[in-house]
């Protein structure tokens, strides 16, 4: 599956809700809406002009929900989905992520140190819509269609 809009991805974010990943141990189950928004919120705080790095902590959750009875293939499912609307740079981060025997860049490390803060951390990470206007301009820049001045 290739997401073609912003909308398409955002109603995929959306059915995250309620959706708990029990697999992370020995963490609780969390539910994946909520840990996205923490995980991208944590990322804005450390890296506020990385919108890129923020949108592969709030998309990476999406694997779950694509590829629920393939664990090992969740990652590769969400990259593949989301690459042609957010790039080959979130995607990358997005299948990279939870791949631990590879060598780390700074990039992935944060992405990695956000992704488990957000396991334990609780605050007020605000609601999906205030990420909106990020994906639409990452997405733009992103698009085939687009035109280089």
């Amino acid at each position: 599956m290739e997401l073609r809009s912003v909308e398409e991805l955002m109603d995929l974010l959306y059915a995250c809700r309620g959706v708990r990943d029990a697999t992370r141990r020995p963490a609780p189950s969390v539910d994946l809406h909520d840990h996205a928004l923490r995980t991208a919120a944590l990322l804005r705080r450390a890296r506020p002009a990385d919108k890129e790095l923020q949108l592969a902590g709030l998309v990476r959750p999406v694997g779950r929900l694509l590829s629920p009875a393939d664990p090992a293939g969740r990652a590769g499912r969400a990259a593949d989905a989301v690459r042609p609307l957010l790039g080959p740079r979130v995607a990358g981060l997005v299948w990279l992520h939870p791949r631990r025997g590879v060598p780390a860049d700074g990039d992935l490390l944060s992405l990695r140190q956000a992704d488990e803060d957000a396991l334990t951390s609780v605050f007020d990470a605000g609601v999906l819509e205030d990420w909106r206007t990020v994906l639409e301009l990452v997405s733009v820049h992103n698009s085939p269609m687009r035109t280089v001045d």
